[in-house]
């Protein structure tokens, strides 16, 4: 495996829903900037679904903790609703997801994403070997206000009143810039020694 190829499992147990609730919201692809705005800035919608639940298209424009964003696009390759459906990402990063959705005990959902991409922002191509716990606790970060931000449109679906809104994105002060950029001196540092001595 390449330092810029990344493989994340992330895994979300729901209660009180189904799998139907959950696929119609993470399907919709044009909704995630409202209701997961701390990741997704902007989305815009290219294409439409075919029949069979695949094709759709979409552009994006997000970020996490840390301070840079991304570009990438996504097209539904493969959809077997309301249990299961995969993307081919491109752009900033490239790679493959599946969402799995599945009924458990009572009225517990269990959701599972794969993620294997391959990082090609330069920043996160070429930073990689020394940053990658970094850019990996970033994705967890991210996956985790997904996890909270769906539970508060669940509960807006619910029809429950005075939901909070979701948490919004990092102001760049905030996010973790002084940590991104000490490492990415360090690893400067290190790479310049290793290429002179």
């Amino acid at each position: 495996m390449a330092s810029n190829d990344y493989e994340f499992v992330t895994r979300w147990r729901f209660e009180h829903t189904t799998p139907e609730e959950i696929d119609s919201i993470l399907t919709r692809g044009e909704d995630l900037a409202r209701w997961w705005p701390s990741v997704y800035l902007e989305v815009k919608k290219l294409a439409p679904s075919n029949a069979d639940g695949t094709g759709a298209r979409f552009e994006l424009y997000t970020q996490g903790w840390l301070p840079y964003r991304l570009r990438w696009s996504f097209v539904v390759t493969k959809a077997n609703h309301p249990n299961s459906f995969a993307i081919q990402a491109t752009g900033d990063f490239v790679g493959t997801g599946e969402w799995t959705i599945v009924a458990a005990e009572g009225d517990k959902v269990d959701v599972t994403y794969d993620w294997i991409i391959s990082a090609d922002k330069p920043l996160l191509k070429y930073l990689s070997f020394i940053m990658k716990p970094f850019f990996s606790l970033n994705h967890q970060w991210a996956m985790e206000r997904g996890r909270e931000a769906l539970e508060l449109e669940l509960r807006r679906v619910h029809g429950e009143k005075d939901v909070p809104a979701p948490r919004g994105p990092v102001p760049a002060w905030k996010s973790g810039g002084i940590v991104l950029f000490v490492l990415a001196g360090a690893g400067a540092v290190i790479w310049a020694l290793k290429t002179l001595l």
